[in-house]
């Protein structure tokens, strides 16, 4: 699995709100790897995907782009981070992990 992060700077309510809207493009098992974490500046997503050059087709692609535009998301800074080497998550606390 090929991990790489997607930096939206801006009003993080706005860009999670735009971020949901943005998901829901997506069959809810379209993802093999994702989180959304609220920072500072804004959010970070960190998607998991099965290869470097799926996340370049992906990253790049003109699909993408049309769902961040749709969503009303703003274009992320993209930092491709590399292969996972292990990944751990404690199964019943993970999933739909929301903020409260």
């Amino acid at each position: 699995m090929f991990l790489s992060a997607y930096h939206f700077e801006g009003d993080a309510a706005a860009l999670v709100e735009a971020y949901d809207r943005m998901r829901a493009a997506f069959p809810s098992d379209a993802f093999a790897f994702h989180a959304c974490v609220v920072t500072e500046g804004g959010i970070t997503v960190f998607d998991g995907c099965p290869s470097r050059a799926d996340f370049a087709t992906f990253s790049t692609g003109p699909e993408f782009r049309a769902l961040v535009a749709a969503s009303g998301l703003p274009m992320p800074r993209i930092e491709p981070l590399g292969e996972v080497h292990v990944a751990v998550a404690n199964a019943p606390a993970v999933g739909e992990v929301r903020a409260r």
